[in-house]
């Protein structure tokens, strides 16, 4: 993780900056890449453009998985899901602010219609905090989800609250459940005067997790077989001689 000394709280530059970029592409947001055309067909382009993600953690889903997706955004990673778990999976999708989550949910009537069943939801909610959602109501009981996905939005979280975050994950999931987590990890720890930076904390840069720790917290959880893929060779970016790259990272929860 970054530097012990805590960061201040970004979520205000946070909500503002994902608010603004779920009304119109912010296109230097995260860095993109490729899925499946065919799973792109049915969701609305308003809901694939303003996606801003780092990964595909989607494809470690299977038929019939109970899928958390933490950090939904405009819901693109969660219909992806819908298509893949089918009609006897279920998907849901958490995000805090408002704007994504009415992208997201505007969505979901022409999704279901497209593929033939309604199987996704979305619901406000801070992804250390899945006991609740924002609005007081019940959310996730314990080891209720197969596979937790995200997709660059861990390191959005700070630092103080990231050991109850890696719980949450870890409560939730089931026997022989398992994690997909696309986000940017670093090479060298980032400096206080770079966390303070709202800019570069709400770009996925400043808050990132470091390469190894990324790994040993949820090896520490008791997660299983963790373990990064589809890491970048090429940094994505620089910073005052810091590598900033995205990784996938894979793990299972043993069954028993």
């Amino acid at each position: 993780m970054p530097d012990s000394c805590c960061p201040p709280d970004h979520r205000v530059a946070i909500d503002e900056r994902y608010g603004a970029a779920a009304l119109a592409q912010e296109p230097c947001l995260c860095t993109a890449v490729p899925f499946d055309p065919a799973l792109l067909r049915v969701i609305p382009e308003e809901v694939v453009s303003r996606d801003y993600g780092c990964g595909d953690p989607t494809r470690w889903v299977r038929p019939g998985d109970r899928v958390l997706d933490l950090g939904s955004g405009s819901g693109k990673n969660a219909f992806i899901c819908s298509q893949l778990v089918g009609a006897e999976g279920s998907v849901l999708g958490l995000d805090r602010n408002l704007n994504m989550l009415d992208l997201a949910n505007g969505a979901c009537p022409q999704v279901a219609s497209q593929i033939g069943y309604s199987n996704v939801s979305f619901r406000r909610a801070e992804i250390d905090q899945l006991a609740r959602d924002l609005d007081g109501q019940p959310l996730l009981s314990d080891a209720c989800i197969d596979v937790v996905l995200s997709n660059c939005v861990l390191n959005l979280v700070q630092p103080s609250q990231r050991p109850q975050l890696l719980q949450e994950i870890r409560r939730v999931t089931a026997p022989g459940g398992r994690l997909a987590i696309s986000d940017i990890v670093c090479d060298k720890p980032v400096p206080v005067v770079m966390q303070q930076d709202s800019e570069l904390w709400s770009g996925c840069i400043s808050g990132a997790w470091l390469e190894g720790e990324f790994c040993s917290a949820f090896e520490d959880l008791g997660f299983r077989n963790v373990s990064l893929v589809d890491r970048q060779e090429k940094p994505w970016q620089v910073h005052a001689g810091i590598e900033f790259r995205s990784a996938t990272l894979i793990a299972e929860l043993p069954c028993c």
